[in-house]
């Protein structure tokens, strides 16, 4: 298939740039991918569509706080930093984006208001954005890290653009009773799971569930599984060639513990529903299963892209977000559900006014 299949006009005023109310209060789209046929429903009816000993998968990475604003040594400009991965702890070396790029070269020095005891020093040039930083600091190594989380904010996606007018301004503060946005991208940005800290980006399809769905779902016996995927940035990276097949995804560091495998094969084996929630579970574990369909304890990485058509047998169910046209996970959604049932699903879902995005609403494949 052709990138340019996957184009739709998405309206900009459908992008969501704030989470609902609460986290189980998005709309629901049901796609059953047999027969197309689309349903409309909210979230906590989730639960209707799954039996006892049906087992959902979830992502229990947690986003640290990627992105700082930073000061230029004598010209005092500001830069932002968004921190990718701790390469060396000991001598404390990270690999980061900064924008403007041009202004940054080997070298240079950031100072950051909030915590003068940090500057950061440019070492090593990597992309055009990307480069090497050494932070100089009298904190110890235990110290540090906490104390560079501290400077950051939630690494919201690029389309969450927020221009505050008097009127966006007056519809946050009456859903969130004045509290500070940063403070509620804080909260919100990082699922109910979150654990393992390594992620740049949130796990958007677990952000819907909150306490007392899963207890919806206890009480409907459904059963639950933690597995590891740390978001990258090339979630959201634009796929810039019109052939799919030569197309390269960004590795993420993916962990399947042995309960986690072992109770998605009990799943399978016993005739029950498995539900990925979210793309980067279903590309974990389609790239972890055997040809035997099941399957096994894995601590790496994966590069693995899906796209149409392709055969999925780790997983029988779909909990996802709506996202950006020609984006990986559209292309994985359709992949999954049918490539003219999911575009069908996604003009509904224009026409409706679903919100797409990190913070939007979600959809539920199943047959």
């Amino acid at each position: 298939m052709r990138l340019s299949q996957f184009r739709f006009k998405l309206p900009e005023e459908l992008i969501a740039q704030y989470p609902a109310s609460y986290r189980d209060e998005a709309r629901l789209m049901v796609l059953h991918r047999t027969t197309g046929e689309v349903e409309h429903v909210t979230l906590p009816e989730l639960v209707n569509y799954f039996d006892e000993g049906d087992l959902f998968v979830f992502n229990d990475t947690k986003v640290f706080p990627a992105r700082l604003w930073g000061h230029k040594e004598k010209t005092n400009a500001l830069i932002e930093v968004f921190l990718l991965r701790e390469l060396n702890h000991r001598s404390r070396y990270w690999d980061v984006l900064v924008e403007p790029a041009r202004k940054i070269r080997i070298g240079n020095k950031l100072t950051f208001e909030d915590d003068p005891a940090i500057v950061a020093e440019v070492i090593d040039n990597t992309t055009s954005r990307g480069r090497t930083f050494r932070f100089l600091t009298d904190y110890d190594n235990e110290e540090f890290v906490p104390r560079l989380y501290a400077l950051g904010e939630a690494p919201l996606p690029y389309y969450i653009k927020r221009p505050m007018s008097e009127k966006t301004l007056a519809e946050y503060q009456e859903i969130f009773h004045d509290q500070p946005v940063k403070e509620m991208d804080t909260e919100r940005y990082q699922s109910i799971f979150a654990d393992k800290v390594g992620a740049v980006a949130a796990p958007a399809s677990c952000l819907h569930f909150s306490k007392q769905l899963l207890k919806r779902m206890e009480i409907r016996g459904i059963e639950t599984t933690c597995m590891t995927s740390h978001v990258s940035l090339g979630i959201f990276k634009e796929i810039d060639v019109e052939d799919l097949t030569k197309n390269k995804m960004e590795s993420e560091q993916i962990i399947l513990p042995e309960a986690m495998s072992n109770a998605v094969n009990k799943a399978h084996m016993d005739g029950k529903r498995v539900c990925a929630v979210g793309t980067e579970i279903m590309r974990a574990m389609e790239t972890v299963v055997g040809t035997n369909g099941l399957l096994k304890p894995f601590d790496g990485w994966t590069n693995k892209f899906i796209f149409p058509p392709y055969n999925f047998t780790s997983a029988n169910a779909f909990f996802t977000n709506f996202y950006m046209p020609q984006s990986s996970q559209l292309l994985m959604v359709a992949a999954f559900a049918g490539y003219e049932e999911t575009m069908h699903a996604y003009e509904v879902a224009v026409q409706e006014g679903y919100h797409f995005g990190d913070y939007g609403d979600a959809m539920l494949i199943v047959d």
